[in-house]
C-alpha cells in the first residue's frame, strides 16, 4: 500500500511534506471513528449515569409482567431521553461529550503507544487440547499485554472521564459549576488537589482487570474442552466465544464500573454527589457496601424495563 502524504505535517529539509505510513493513517481513522461513536452513544450513557446517581425525575407507570401480574415501570431510555429534551433541548442531550471524547481519544493514543513501546512477541496460535499448556500460556501472556494497555489507558484518560461524569450530573441540580474543559480542570485541582482527578480511578481499574481475565479465560477454556474440533462450524463457535463471554462478563464486573462513576461525582459540591441523593463516601469501599446493603450494586445496569425495587414499591390494586 502506498504511502500518504499528511498535509499538517513539518517539512522536510528538502521542502517536501513528511510521510506518513499506512499504520499511522489507519490510527488516524480509527480515533476518527472511535470519536463518532462516542458521539452516538453519549445520550445512553448520559441517561445511564443520571440513574445511577438516583435521579428519577419522572414518577412509575403501572404495567404487567410476563405473568400477566400488575408491577410498577420506572421510565425507560427513550422516556427519560425526551424528558432531557424537554428540560434542555437536543443539544442537552449531549451535556459533558467534549471531555468524553478527548478522554476516549486520549484512551485510544495511550494503548497504540504503550502497544508500540511494548510490542506482544507473536506465538504460533494453538487451540488443540493437546497442546494445553502452550495454549493457555499464549493467552496469560497476551491479557497481561491488554491489561498493561487498558490500565495505562485508563490512568492517563480517567480525568477527563471525572470532568465528563460531572458535566453531566449538573442536569440534576441545574448548575453551572463544571463547563469548559480547562476551566473544569482549574477548578478540580484548586478545590481537590491532583487526587481529584483520579477519584473513582481504582474501581475502575479493578473493573478492567477483573473483565480482561475472566473474559479470556474463560473463552480459552470454553474453546479448548467445550467445543470438538470434528465439528464442522467449531472455527466459526471459536470466533465468537470471546464476544459472548464479553457480554456475560461486563454484566457481572458492571458494579465496579457504578462504584467508580459515582466515585467521580461523590462530594464535589454538586447535588447529585450529596444528600438525600447519595451519603458522603470516604472511599470506594464504603460506597460498594453501602449499594450492597441497598441492594443497587447493579442500578442502571438495563435502561429499558426498569421495576420499581421492592424496597421503594407499594401495593397495587
Amino acid at each position: 500500500m502506498a504511502a500518504l502524504y499528511s498535509p499538517a505535517a513539518s517539512p522536510r529539509p528538502e521542502g517536501r511534506p513528511e510521510l506518513v505510513g499506512p499504520a499511522e493513517g489507519a490510527d488516524a481513522l480509527f480515533v476518527v471513528l472511535g470519536a463518532g461513536f462516542t458521539a452516538l452513544s453519549h445520550p445512553l450513557l448520559y441517561v445511564k449515569l443520571l440513574v445511577q446517581v438516583g435521579h428519577e425525575p419522572l414518577p412509575p407507570t403501572l404495567g404487567r409482567n410476563v405473568l400477566g401480574r400488575k408491577v410498577l415501570y420506572l421510565p425507560g431510555f427513550f422516556t427519560y431521553a425526551r424528558h432531557i429534551v424537554k428540560v434542555d433541548g437536543k443539544t442537552g442531550l449531549f451535556r459533558g461529550l467534549t471531555p468524553r471524547i478527548l478522554s476516549s481519544t486520549l484512551s485510544t493514543i495511550t494503548r497504540g503507544s504503550v502497544k508500540k513501546a511494548f510490542p506482544l512477541e507473536d506465538m504460533e496460535h494453538v487451540s488443540n487440547k493437546d497442546d494445553m499448556k502452550t495454549s493457555l500460556r499464549k493467552v496469560m501472556k497476551e491479557t497481561s499485554h491488554e491489561m498493561l494497555m487498558q490500565c495505562v489507558s485508563r490512568v492517563i484518560s480517567h480525568p477527563l472521564h471525572v470532568i465528563s461524569m460531572r458535566c453531566m450530573v449538573q442536569f440534576v441540580g441545574r448548575e453551572v459549576k463544571y463547563s469548559g474543559v480547562f476551566s473544569s480542570i482549574s477548578r478540580i485541582f484548586k478545590e481537590e488537589g491532583i487526587l481529584g482527578f483520579f477519584v473513582g480511578l481504582v474501581p475502575h481499574l479493578l473493573g478492567d482487570v477483573v473483565f480482561l481475565w475472566c473474559c479470556n479465560l474463560l473463552a480459552h477454556f470454553i474453546n479448548t474442552y467445550a467445543v470438538d474440533d470434528n465439528f464442522s462450524q467449531a472455527s466459526v463457535i471459536r470466533s465468537y466465544t470471546k464476544f459472548v463471554m464479553g457480554i456475560a462478563v461486563s454484566m457481572l464486573t458492571y458494579p465496579f464500573l457504578l462504584v467508580g462513576d459515582l466515585m467521580a461525582v461523590n462530594n464535589c459540591g454538586l447535588r447529585a454527589g450529596l444528600p438525600p441523593y447519595s451519603p458522603v463516601f470516604t472511599s470506594w469501599i464504603h460506597c460498594w457496601r453501602h449499594l450492597s446493603a441497598q441492594g443497587q450494586l447493579f442500578r442502571g445496569s438495563s435502561l429499558l424495563f426498569r421495576r420499581v425495587s421492592a424496597a421503594a414499591s407499594f401495593p397495587i390494586d
